[in-house]
């Protein structure tokens, strides 16, 4: 091709200007279309957004992130294709007040749902006319649509998905249903659909299969609008379950599991999937099925999941929709221990230490990946200090409609564009209702952890993350001022809430004691 030399620069005598008035307009027409032309550069067209949210899926169980045990080639391509945030947490370290920080862009300290707390067969709803994550969207002119694990208000009440901002949903209404893979019952919309085959078997329907055929559908047939895509599997939560075709390829291409022993599975209320035989149980009526070999599902479940994502890109790159399309891949909380699953065996907390339920790293802090290949750098990494109380600002901010009321979050779109003007929190808080209470607060390098707390314990562990991202060396006794700035950010950082109180029971604790 040949190379066009550039146009000669025109010099002007800026003496000259204010003699001729005429050339004077011009030049500022032209610098104002210029600038015109400039921030038109600084705009885009809103993206589709889809949110994959997997359950209880720690930071090393991504190949990309170091897990050898098997592979999720999908997901380091999306990894690889977008770019991967290295400090984010999760909203909480289980599954609702997670969601709860999500969808509110609150952090545990302000968030309606701050617990696993259970009500009339489902989860504490969020309330009427809540800013949520989708009704910001909806504002915005999206089609919106919750496929998966909703965990925020029961059937029929107030924070149930339809009456939160979104159009469809399909899925598990409630997070206890949500515990098995071959259910009774799923939810459409505001309807019950009864499953067909036995409940609880491979002989039934595997929800999570049946949940990914409804995503691909909603896809297509929004393709020609702006669509809010809420995916929040079940995978690889306990129960271990996984279809046949998934086991087969663990089972066969490793070396033989060991059949995993499960004593207290063995009474009347254990229910044997086409055996007698009391030693390899495979589902328990009521919590969790039993799973003979929990190394090869969890492995099955997590490739499961891998094809998804997979089947997700492929819908959209078969719709030409890929470009201007978000897609994020993240977790709701570490890895958890239920159901004979074993973190341990896969590394599954990565550097980390700590499991769901845990205010250590290992329980909130999870892999993040956002692909958006019109506007994010191929490839690219940020060591961004995000939570999920950020989405909510980052995506008000992308579709340019305002938020009411304080956030705690705050927008990382400049982070994705490349921008210098990124700005920082000042801290990070979580607390959690369960296990006699916890806190912790992220300033910086600095992590404290407060346990015990409705004993009305005051000792804080303090970590240097900087050093010491698996918080093995306490050194609250080194930087006692530093522990004194977090106990009191702890204190500041959160609003005392009837439904989920800390005081109240502390005083009430310690009048006990």
């Amino acid at each position: 091709m040949k190379k066009i030399n550039p146009k000669p620069k025109m010099k002007i005598n800026k003496n000259s200007l204010s003699k001729c008035p005429l050339l004077l307009a011009f030049l500022l027409m032209v610098a104002a279309s210029c600038t015109n032309n400039q921030e038109k550069e600084k705009t885009f067209e809103k993206p589709n957004i889809i949110y994959i949210l997997a359950d209880d899926l720690g930071y090393g169980d991504l190949s990309f992130l170091g897990q050898t045990k098997f592979s999720t080639p999908n997901i380091d391509k999306l990894a690889a294709q977008g770019m991967v945030f290295t400090q984010h947490y999760s909203g909480s370290t289980v599954c609702a007040p997670s969601r709860s920080a999500l969808m509110t862009g609150l952090h545990t300290g302000h968030t309606q749902v701050r617990g696993n707390r259970g009500l009339n067969g489902g989860q504490f709803p969020l309330k009427e006319g809540t800013q949520t994550l989708a009704s910001l969207l909806k504002k915005a002119g999206y089609t919106t649509g919750a496929f998966g694990k909703w965990g925020l208000g029961y059937p029929g009440s107030e924070g149930a998905p339809l009456n939160q901002g979104f159009d469809v949903f399909y899925g598990f209404n409630s997070q206890t249903i949500a515990h098995n893979y071959y259910p009774r019952e799923l939810w459409d919309n505001d309807k019950i659909v009864t499953l067909e085959g036995n409940q609880g078997t491979d002989e039934g329907q595997y929800a999570p299969n049946l949940i990914q055929e409804k995503r691909l559908a909603f896809i297509e047939n929004n393709s020609d609008t702006n669509f809010f895509l809420f995916a929040p599997t079940i995978i690889p939560h306990a129960e271990l379950f996984a279809p046949e075709e998934y086991m087969e390829k663990f089972l066969t291409k490793t070396n033989p599991e060991p059949p995993y022993q499960y004593e207290s599975n063995l009474g009347p209320e254990t229910h044997y999937n086409g055996t007698d035989d009391p030693e390899h149980p495979r589902y328990k009526m009521g919590g969790y099925g039993s799973q003979p070999y929990p190394h090869a599902a969890f492995a099955a479940m997590v490739t499961l999941l891998d094809d998804h994502v997979g089947q997700i890109v492929s819908k959209l790159e078969e719709l030409s929709i890929l470009d201007n399309t978000i897609i994020i891949f993240t977790s709701d909380n570490g890895p958890h221990l239920e159901g004979g699953a074993d973190p341990d065996f896969f590394n599954s907390n990565g550097p980390f230490q700590g499991y769901k339920r845990d205010l250590l790293e290992g329980g909130i802090h999870v892999p993040m990946i956002l692909s958006w290949p019109a506007q994010v750098k191929k490839g690219s990494q940020s060591d961004h200090i995000s939570a999920f109380w950020d989405i909510l600002p980052t995506f008000s901010e992308i579709v340019g409609v305002g938020t009411a009321g304080a956030l705690d979050g705050i927008s990382f779109l400049p982070t994705l564009l490349g921008k210098e003007a990124q700005p920082t929190h000042s801290h990070l808080y979580w607390e959690f209702h369960e296990k006699g209470g916890k806190q912790a607060v992220r300033k910086g390098k600095w992590k404290g952890i407060k346990l015990d707390v409705f004993k009305g314990n005051e000792t804080i562990q303090l970590y240097d993350l900087d050093q010491d991202p698996g918080e093995t060396r306490d050194l609250a006794a080194d930087f006692p001022e530093v522990v004194e700035e977090l106990k009191s950010l702890m204190q500041r950082s959160r609003t005392e809430d009837a439904e989920w109180p800390f005081e109240e029971t502390i005083e009430k604790n310690v009048k006990n004691n």
